[in-house]
C-alpha cells in the first residue's frame, strides 16, 4: 500500500523509470558485485602480471645459472682432459710460436687430435702456456693474439698465482669481454707449462640468451594482452557508469520536469497486472514509494469510482491495440480528490513481447477549477448582460454574434432563433427591424477610434441612444439605452425654459415690490428692538419694584407677627374670650404665609436680576437632606406621610450649602403638601460618574401632561385661581431650577396625574468646572 510523506524520493538502482537494468538472476548479482569488480578486476590483473613477471625472471636466472655452471664443468673437464693427455717430452719449439709458424701448427694438430667430439664449442679458445707465460699455441687460431697469458685475461693474477687450485672462474679478457678460465698444470710436458681454456661469457649463455628473448616476448605478449584486458575493461566501467550517470540524471531530469509540470509518468505491464509510477507521481499525490511497482487493485483502489474502471480499460486494452486520453479523479494521501488527464498508449515490449500501457498523466485540478469558476462567470455574465435595461449586443473581429441580451432581439424584432451565437452580422441584422436614425451625436474633444454614439426613433415612439465602441480584439459591442424619458424631460425642458423666461419677468417686477418690503422690515425690526429694550427695562423695573416691595411689606408684617405672638402669650393681661387667642393664632399664621411668599418673591427677584451670589463648597448630601427633612417632618406626621430615605453617605456635590438647602426644602414641601393623607415621599441621592442625581418622589395628585412644560416657571400653577385646593405662590419649583441651573446642574421632573411625581436635581461633583457641567446638563435636559 501507499503512505503519505512528503519527503524528496531517492534515486534506485534496479530500474530506470520501470525499466529493469538487468533481467537475469546472475546478471542481477552481478550488478551488485560491481561496484566492488570495478576495483578488484585491475588489481587481480596488476598481481598476475607481477607474479608472470616474476616466475618467468627466476626461471630464467636459475637457467642461466644451469648454462653456467654446465659450461664450467665442461670447460674444467676439457682442461683436466688436455691437461692428462698431453704427451711427456713434447718440446718446445725454440723461439716464439707464432701462430703462422710451422711449429705452431703441429701444436694445434696435436690439441685437436687430443678433444673429445664438441669439445671446443663457438667461443671456447685452448691455449698452450709457458712456463715463462708465453702463449705457445691456440686453438681455434686467432690473429693478433697477445703474447703472454696475463695480457690475454687483463689484469686479474688469480689464475696465474693460484694455478689448478682457482678452478674455473670468471674473468675479463685483455678486450673488455668477460669469460670463463681456468689452468692445468701438465706434468712433465717439456717446453709446455699450463693448459688454459677460455670461453666467453656470451657464447655460453648465447642460447639461454636466445630462450630468454623467447619468454620475454611471450611475457610481453601477455603482459600486452592483459593490460589491454584491463584497459577495456576499465574504459567499459568508466562508460557503464558514465551511461548509468546519464540515465540517472536523465531520470532526475525527467522527473524534475515532471514534477514541476505536476505530471506523472505511468507504465502499466498489463500482462503481469502491476503498475510504475515515477517520482513526480508519488510526488503529485503526496504518497512515498514502498516499493518498485504498484499492484492493479491498489491503483484501482484510488481511482474514483464513478470516473474510470480500470479492470473495463485493461479488457478493452487486451481486445485490441488503442490509446488513452481520459480524465478521472484519483484520492490523494490527504484524502482529497485530484484531478487527472491520463494520455497513454500500447507500447510492445521487444524482451518478453508483453504489452505496456505507457504514458503520462497532467494535474488538471486547477484547469478544472478554472473551468467551472470559467462558467460561473460567463454564467453571470449573461445574466448580467440579461438583467441590464439596455440593449446589448457582441460581435467579434468576423462580424459573428457572440452575445446578444433579450433586449436586443425585442428591439429588432428578432427570435432567439435567429440571434443564434455564431452567425453573422449580415445574417442577422438582414431580418431586423432597424429603428430609423435621427441624429448622430459628435465625438468629444478625443474621439475614439472606431466608435460613434446616434440617437434612433421607435415606431412606437420610443427613443434610443446607441453607443457602439471597438473591442481589443477587433470586434465591437454596442448597447442601446431607452431615453425616452429623456426626450420627453428635454421638451418639458423647452416648455419651462419658456416659462421660465416669463417667469424672471414678473420676478423682476416683484423685485421692486419686494425691495419696498425690505425697508418696510427694516423699520419694523428697529421698532422691535426699541420695544424689546423697553420691555427688559420694565421687567429689570418689576424685578426691582418686586424687591422693593418685599422688602417694604416685610416691616410691617414683622411688626403684625411680634403683636399678634404678645397678644396670643398674652404677656400684658389676658384677652377675654377665646376666640380672641384663636384670631391670633390666624393672624400668626398668615403672617408667616404671607412672609414666606413674600421671602419666595424676593429670591425669585435677586435671581432675576443676577444678583445672587454663590459660595461653591463641597457639601455633603446626607447633611442637607437631614435638615431639610426636619422641616417637614411635623407636617408629614400631621398627615400621617411615609417618609423613606435611601442616601448615600459619602455622595458630595459643589454647591452653596444655603442654596442646596433652599432647592430640598422646597421640593420636599411641595411633595407633602401635594400628597394626600396616608401617602408616601421617598428622597433617593444616585452618584453619576461627574455629578450627583437627588430624587424626590411623591405618590400626589400627579400632574397633567399638559402642565409639565410650564412648570419650574415663576408663577406658574397647575390649578387656576377659581379652583384652587392648595395656597402657595408657584415660585418653590422656580426657584429649585433656577439656583439648581446656577450651581451647572439642572431639574426635570416626570409625573402622572393620579400616581404621582418624581422631581430630578442634578448637581455637579467637586473638581469638574462648571462650564462642562451646564454643557452637560443642558444636553440633558433637552434630552
Amino acid at each position: 500500500m501507499l503512505e503519505a510523506d512528503p519527503a524528496p524520493f531517492s534515486a534506485r538502482a534496479a530500474t530506470i523509470l520501470g525499466i529493469s537494468r538487468v533481467s537475469k538472476a546472475a546478471h542481477q548479482r552481478l550488478a551488485h558485485a560491481e561496484s566492488w569488480l570495478r576495483f578488484a578486476v585491475p588489481a587481480m590483473l596488476a598481481a598476475f602480471l607481477i607474479c608472470l613477471g616474476t616466475v618467468t625472471a627466476l626461471q630464467l636466472s636459475g637457467h642461466r645459472e644451469e648454462v653456467v655452471s654446465d659450461a664450467r664443468r665442461d670447460i674444467d673437464l676439457v682442461a683436466r682432459l688436455l691437461a692428462g693427455s698431453l704427451p711427456a717430452g713434447l718440446g718446445r719449439p725454440s723461439g716464439l710460436v707464432a701462430p703462422e709458424t710451422p711449429g705452431a701448427a703441429a701444436l694445434r694438430e696435436r690439441l685437436v687430435r687430443l678433444l673429445p667430439p664438441g669439445g671446443l664449442p663457438a667461443g671456447r679458445t685452448l691455449l698452450l702456456i709457458g712456463a715463462d707465460d708465453a702463449i705457445l699455441a691456440a686453438l681455434p687460431e686467432q690473429f693478433g693474439l697477445p703474447r703472454n697469458f696475463s695480457e690475454f685475461v687483463g689484469e686479474v693474477q688469480v689464475l696465474g698465482i693460484m694455478g689448478e687450485r682457482a678452478g674455473v672462474l670468471p674473468v675479463v679478457l685483455g678486450n673488455g669481454e668477460r669469460a670463463l678460465a681456468t689452468v692445468r698444470a701438465v706434468q712433465g710436458g717439456g717446453g709446455v707449462a699450463q693448459v688454459a681454456v677460455v670461453q666467453t661469457l656470451d657464447s655460453v649463455t648465447a642460447l639461454w640468451a636466445g630462450r630468454a628473448r623467447i619468454a620475454a616476448v611471450l611475457v610481453g605478449a601477455v603482459t600486452l594482452v592483459v593490460v589491454c584486458t584491463g584497459l577495456a575493461y576499465a574504459l567499459q566501467a568508466d562508460r557503464a557508469r558514465a551511461v548509468d550517470r546519464v540515465c540517472e540524471q536523465v531520470r532526475q531530469r525527467l522527473d524534475t520536469a515532471l514534477g514541476r509540470g505536476r505530471c506523472g509518468l505511468w507504465d502499466w505491464d498489463i500482462p503481469r497486472g502491476r503498475i510504475y509510477w515515477s517520482d513526480s507521481m508519488y510526488q503529485l499525490l503526496g504518497y512515498v514509494r514502498e516499493q518498485e511497482f504498484l499492484s492493479f487493485g491498489d491503483v484501482n483502489g484510488l481511482v474514483h469510482p464513478d470516473d474510470t474502471d480500470l479492470y473495463g480499460l485493461a479488457r478493452q486494452l487486451a481486445a485490441r491495440d488503442t490509446t488513452v486520453d481520459h480524465e478521472f479523479r484519483i484520492r490523494a494521501a490527504g484524502g482529497e480528490w485530484v484531478w487527472l488527464k491520463a494520455r497513454a498508449e500500447i507500447v510492445q515490449d521487444l524482451e518478453d513481447n508483453g504489452r505496456h500501457l505507457v504514458g503520462i498523466v497532467i494535474d488538471i485540478s486547477e484547469q478544472r477549477r478554472l473551468a467551472e469558476s470559467t462558467a460561473t462567470a460567463d454564467m453571470r455574465l449573461r445574466d448580467a448582460v440579461e438583467a441590464v435595461s439596455e440593449a446589448f449586443v457582441l460581435w467579434d473581429a468576423q462580424n459573428r454574434l457572440v452575445l446578444c441580451n433579450s433586449k436586443f432581439r425585442r428591439l429588432h424584432a428578432l427570435t432567439s432563433d435567429e440571434a443564434q451565437p455564431g452567425r453573422r452580422y449580415d445574417a442577422i441584422m438582414g431580418r431586423a427591424a432597424l429603428p430609423t436614425v435621427r441624429r448622430e451625436i459628435p465625438a468629444g474633444e478625443f474621439p475614439e477610434a472606431g466608435a460613434r454614439t446616434f440617437e434612433a426613433e421607435l415606431a412606437d415612439g420610443r427613443w434610443l441612444q446607441i453607443s457602439e465602441r471597438r473591442t481589443k480584439d477587433g470586434g465591437y459591442v454596442s448597447v442601446g439605452t431607452d431615453i425616452t424619458a429623456l426626450k420627453r424631460h428635454q421638451e418639458r425642458l423647452v416648455e419651462s425654459e419658456r416659462q421660465l423666461i416669463a417667469t424672471i419677468a414678473d420676478l423682476k417686477r416683484s423685485r421692486r415690490t419686494l425691495e419696498i418690503q425690505t425697508q418696510q422690515l427694516a423699520d419694523l425690526a428697529e421698532r422691535y428692538l426699541d420695544q424689546k429694550a423697553q420691555a427688559e427695562s420694565a421687567n429689570r423695573s418689576k424685578s426691582e419694584f418686586l424687591a422693593n416691595m418685599s422688602h417694604e411689606l416685610r416691616t410691617p408684617l414683622n411688626a403684625i407677627l411680634g403683636f399678634a405672638e404678645v397678644m396670643e402669650s398674652e404677656v400684658f393681661g389676658a384677652l377675654g374670650s377665646e376666640k380672641y387667642r384663636e384670631y391670633c393664632r390666624d393672624i400668626r399664621s398668615s403672617g408667616h404665609y404671607l412672609l414666606s411668599v413674600i421671602d419666595d418673591i424676593l429670591d425669585m427677584s435677586r435671581i432675576d436680576a443676577r444678583r445672587v451670589k454663590l459660595a461653591k463648597q463641597p457639601v455633603a448630601v446626607s447633611e442637607a437632606l437631614e435638615r431639610a427633612l426636619k422641616l417637614i417632618a411635623e407636617p408629614a406626621r400631621m398627615k400621617g406621610l411615609t417618609v423613606s430615605v435611601e442616601m448615600s453617605a459619602d455622595a458630595l456635590v459643589m454647591a452653596d450649602e444655603r442654596a442646596l438647602h433652599q432647592i430640598l426644602v422646597n421640593l420636599l414641601q411641595n411633595a407633602v403638601k401635594f400628597t394626600p393623607e396616608a401617602g408616601r415621599v421617598a428622597v433617593r441621592t444616585r452618584r453619576a460618574i461627574d455629578a450627583v442625581h437627588i430624587f424626590v418622589e411623591d405618590s400626589g395628585i400627579g400632574i397633567p401632561k399638559a402642565a409639565l412644560p410650564k412648570l419650574g416657571y415663576p408663577f406658574e400653577q397647575v390649578e387656576t385661581n377659581f379652583a384652587r385646593s392648595y395656597k402657595g405662590s408657584g415660585l418653590g419649583l422656580a426657584i429649585a431650577r433656577s439656583l439648581a441651573e446656577l450651581h451647572g446642574g439642572g431639574l426635570r421632573i416626570r409625573s402622572e396625574e393620579g400616581t404621582g411625581t418624581i422631581v430630578l436635581v442634578r448637581l455637579p461633583r467637586p473638581g469638574l468646572s462648571d462650564a462642562a457641567q451646564a454643557q452637560e446638563m443642558a444636553a440633558e435636559v433637552g434630552a
